[in-house]
């Protein structure tokens, strides 16, 4: 059998790779040799094997991770690898949008556009009523953030008609900043109509998710309203920094974590349709 298969040197040759890639994709789990010999430890491969070379090699080029790499060479078939591969490279442009549009907006900071960027957005106070909150609780990086939120309102709210039913806008509290580098808690909010059937439940159904109620006093909030398009990373940064820079001049200052209150219907909406406040609870200096 080994005269039918390539020593390391000529099917790198052949690969147009050098012996040391080939040795990483091995270690990588990515392309093992279909011999080694137990004395020597020469690698040794089967021709057949040098198209999987040539595409481990160029998907590398992608930044793509290992275990991408894996799913797109052992895919079934051609046209399996190819839609995860376009899976992979949709992901990678969506991320490239969204820093795109960060860079553009860090560019207006440090540009001194900044008075330009919060002038677009209107500040009022509001007063908010006691409620009685069903809640959950999560760590999580921005980019876990959107599915979350659905997710975690979506259960609260279906729970809320065990509850006496939706009592007020639902709304996410974050406790700490979320961001790429910092994962909250952020807390999802909904208001619910009676406590004592709320602590029930959470008591019961609720325990094994981990939801608490409790009862927040009646409020000021220092808000903006955002359209769907604004609720985006990063323009929902300015809408806070607008918020921020509302208040301090005219001497109020946060007495909570700051909050999104989702009043629309979040799939009917359109881009340009408002769909959540940006809020901090404020008092008096």
């Amino acid at each position: 059998m080994d005269e039918e298969l390539l020593a390391i040197g000529a099917f790198a040759a052949r690969a147009r790779l050098s012996a040391k890639a080939l040795r990483l994709y091995d270690r990588l789990g990515l392309l093992a040799p279909a011999r080694v010999d137990g004395d020597t430890g020469y690698r040794f491969y089967r021709a057949d094997q040098v198209e999987r070379a040539r595409l481990v090699a160029l998907l590398r080029q992608l930044d793509m991770p290992l275990a991408r790499i894996a799913e797109v060479v052992d895919a079934d078939d051609a046209a399996a690898g190819a839609e995860r591969l376009a899976a992979y490279w949709a992901d990678v442009e969506a991320r490239h949008a969204r820093q795109r549009t960060l860079a553009e907006y860090l560019r207006g900071r440090l540009s001194g556009r900044s008075s330009e960027m919060y002038g677009t957005f209107t500040v009022e106070t509001v007063e908010v009523p006691a409620q009685v909150l069903i809640t959950e609780s999560r760590h999580l990086l921005a980019e876990e953030l959107p599915s979350w939120i659905g997710a975690a309102l979506g259960r609260l709210e279906a729970a809320a008609g065990e509850c006496g039913g939706v009592a007020g806008v639902p709304f996410v509290a974050y406790h700490a900043e979320v961001s790429t580098e910092s994962d909250g808690p952020a807390e999802a909010c909904v208001p619910v109509a009676d406590e004592a059937a709320a602590r029930a439940w959470a008591a019961g159904a609720g325990r094994a998710r981990g939801t608490t109620v409790r009862v927040e006093p009646a409020l000021r909030l220092a808000r903006t309203r955002i359209t769907k398009a604004q609720v985006a990373h990063p323009q929902i940064l300015a809408a806070f920094e607008a918020v921020e820079r509302w208040m301090e001049g005219r001497g109020l200052t946060p007495t909570g974590p700051c909050r999104e209150v989702y009043f629309a219907d979040w799939e009917a909406a359109g881009p340009q349709d408002p769909v959540c406040d940006v809020a901090f609870p404020v008092s008096l200096r």
